[in-house]
């Protein structure tokens, strides 16, 4: 039996977002195991004009290494929603996946200061620890929330019934 790998991913689209974040997380489920889920964040976007996106955090067991989920899951499920990369790395997206954590390390200490993440993850994983700031990411995000306009759009994804994060 293979080893199991507990991931954390962030999930982003500024296009069609209500349609791409519940197809994103439907294949994401053929993959693997989904955990929770958060709540769908809108925010504004960041580095481009562009409409608001939505983002949502979901935790995700799955037997591959975190170069084979990037390869052969997440890069397949972006191109599979219309993801088309550009030189300019704000573009407006069909769907963006990143992973976050893996097996409880980080994969981007950038990640930390991004509200549309932190936001979101502090939904599903309130024990983490900031590992850039050392302090809670319930902390980092209160004080994210503080700074940043964000509005909860818990309807976006309510299909998805118990997995969901109800504040």
């Amino acid at each position: 039996m293979s080893e199991s790998h507990l991931a954390y991913l962030s999930l982003g689209s500024n296009i069609q977002p209500e349609i791409n974040l519940i197809r994103g997380i439907q294949l994401l489920q053929a993959h693997g195991k989904i955990g929770k889920i958060s709540n769908a964040w809108e925010s504004q976007s960041v580095g481009a004009q562009g409409p608001n996106y939505l983002n949502a955090c979901v935790s995700f067991i799955t037997s591959l290494t975190c170069e084979e989920l990037k390869e052969t899951i997440i890069l397949p499920i972006e191109l599979q929603l219309g993801r088309k990369r550009t030189e300019n790395k704000f573009s407006p997206r069909t769907m963006d996946i990143d992973i976050i954590l893996f097996d409880g390390a980080s994969c981007d200490d950038k990640s930390w200061e991004k509200a549309f993440v932190v936001i979101p993850l502090a939904e599903i994983y309130p024990s983490y620890q900031n590992p850039v700031k050392q302090e809670s990411i319930q902390e980092t995000a209160a004080r994210l929330r503080r700074e940043i306009w964000m509005e909860t759009r818990p309807e976006v994804l309510s299909q998805f019934g118990s997995s969901i994060y109800r504040s």
